[in-house]
């Protein structure tokens, strides 16, 4: 069975970096397009980032475009979010997230890590 599993969350400074992960496995995802969401209290999921495994394409959210890089190991299965130049206003829960190439939904989600930017 799939399982995401993120890690690398916590507490930083306005204009600070941080790195997510998120362990993929229960099958080859070659064929797949690994997402970044995030969601604050009180606000809808929102579109962070996401990339073909085959990393032939990426696409960000203009909110994070220049400031955040998706990317992955693919020998280890591994999925990256480089968080650079952090504001407040990306506080939220991340997750990571799977589908197949022409799925039209994220059917897989792992279960989240907080980051929290102070001012």
């Amino acid at each position: 069975q799939v399982q995401l599993v993120e890690s690398g969350g916590g507490l930083v400074q306005a204009g600070g970096s941080l790195r997510l992960s998120c362990a993929a496995s229960g099958r080859t995802f070659s064929n797949y397009i690994m997402g970044w969401f995030r969601q604050a209290p009180g606000k809808e999921r929102e579109f962070v980032a996401s990339m073909m495994w085959s990393g032939a394409s990426t696409a960000y959210a203009g909110s994070v475009k220049g400031r955040f890089t998706i990317s992955r190991d693919n020998a280890k299965n591994m999925v990256y979010l480089q968080m650079n130049s952090l504001k407040p206003e990306d506080t939220a829960v991340y997750y990571c997230a799977a589908r197949p190439n022409l799925a039209a939904r994220y059917d897989y989600w792992g279960q989240g890590t907080q980051v929290t930017v102070s001012s």
